[in-house]
């Protein structure tokens, strides 16, 4: 069954997304913990991350950090968290959020995103990519 993912990803809904490679995308939350929460989503539907074979792990984690540090540098923060939960969709998902304090984890906080600032958060993580020498492939 095809995941809501894999219909963002192929286009079928709509994505603020700041990578795509050919294993992987990243887009915005749309229910984001902070402005700038990010997801990096591998295109195989694979659920669980024990699944995940070696050499996509490693480019995820790689695709992380050039975005992280993307949100380092627009937001700032004491520290970029990454975790992974998965609970909500089927389909291996790698959260970045910037945070300064545990609680900016806490997906009870989480709030329905405005499309447009999510669309211009989506433009400043990708010229910041950019600027740090990194193609986002958007």
């Amino acid at each position: 069954m095809t995941t809501l993912f894999t219909r963002i990803i192929d286009g079928e809904l709509p994505g603020t997304f700041v990578w795509q490679d050919e294993h992987c995308v990243a887009f915005l939350s749309i229910q984001p913990l902070r402005p700038g929460h990010t997801l990096v989503v591998p295109r195989q539907e694979i659920d669980h991350w024990l699944d995940c074979p070696a050499d996509l792990r490693d480019h995820l984690m790689a695709v992380c950090q050039h975005i992280a540090r993307a949100i380092d540098a627009e937001w700032s923060p004491a520290k970029v968290g990454l975790m992974i939960a998965g609970l909500e969709v089927p389909h291996l998902h790698v959260h970045l959020v910037p945070m300064w304090a545990v609680h900016d984890l806490d997906f009870a906080r989480a709030q329905p995103g405005d499309h447009d600032e999510l669309e211009e958060i989506g433009s400043r993580l990708r010229r910041t990519l950019v600027a740090l020498g990194t193609d986002p492939g958007v």
